[in-house]
């Protein structure tokens, strides 16, 4: 995909008069942008596909003491599949809810903005289990963030933990606690589990599957995250989590 200075997609919109709409855009170079579409509402607007969730494009912005107005839109995707399956169109929103927690304007967020290109495209154009696509960008998402868990080493004495051994997950401090060092009440973090979270940080969302040797802990992932954001998430997931 061929970046300008204004691509960036679309993370939340708010109807404004009439038929205008506030949007918060994500631009990897520009990081979150609030501009208005005005009169994107109307039936035959330009601006009605700039205006959407996911839309994905090149905005060409009017900018004034401050304030942006979306004046054109180049469209490159809208992942428009994802409307017709409730629950990854309810992940594809959690994700760009995510995003929005976690960008700032101006700041500078390529890593970010692909993960989430990346993700959004298996949502919408695959049939890869949603649990373990959010479960991978999940865990990316936290390093980007400069929260990567620590899956290798207790946390507490700082001995490697093997492969095959039990072990729990301290979502404040975000690693692993071993059974010598006491995990009353802390979630378990299986083998399967760990190995999962290891592959996600080294392969493309396309290998972020669960088998025999992986299990994507959506739920500790899930929890750990949201425990870090500063702001109230504005999203759920489906209520179903393995």
């Amino acid at each position: 995909m061929k970046q300008t200075s204004n691509t960036a997609i679309v993370l939340r919109y708010a109807n404004y008069h009439e038929q205008d709409r506030m949007l918060t855009l994500f631009s990897p170079t520009r990081g979150r942008v609030e501009a208005v579409a005005r009169g994107c509402r109307k039936p035959k607007s330009h601006l009605l596909s700039a205006s959407e969730l996911f839309s994905l494009g090149d905005y060409e912005l009017f900018e004034k003491n401050g304030r942006a107005t979306v004046i054109g839109f180049t469209p490159i995707e809208s992942f428009y599949p994802l409307r017709s399956d409730f629950d990854r169109l309810t992940c594809g929103v959690y994700l760009l809810a995510l995003c929005e927690a976690a960008v700032q304007p101006g700041a500078q967020e390529q890593d970010l903005f692909m993960l989430l290109l990346h993700t959004l495209s298996r949502l919408a154009f695959t049939d890869q289990p949603w649990e373990g696509l959010v479960t991978g960008f999940l865990h990316n998402y936290a390093a980007c963030q400069g929260m990567r868990p620590r899956l290798r080493h207790c946390i507490r004495c700082g001995r490697r933990v093997e492969d095959g051994e039990a072990a729990c997950f301290d979502l404040r401090e975000g690693g692993l606690v071993c059974a010598d060092h006491g995990a009353e009440g802390l979630p378990r973090l299986l083998p399967a589990e760990r190995r999962f979270l290891r592959h996600a940080e080294e392969t493309p969302a396309s290998q972020w599957l669960a088998d025999a040797e992986r299990t994507p802990p959506l739920s500790v992932m899930r929890q750990y995250v949201e425990a870090r954001l500063e702001m109230p998430l504005r999203a759920r997931l489906p209520e179903v989590e393995r």
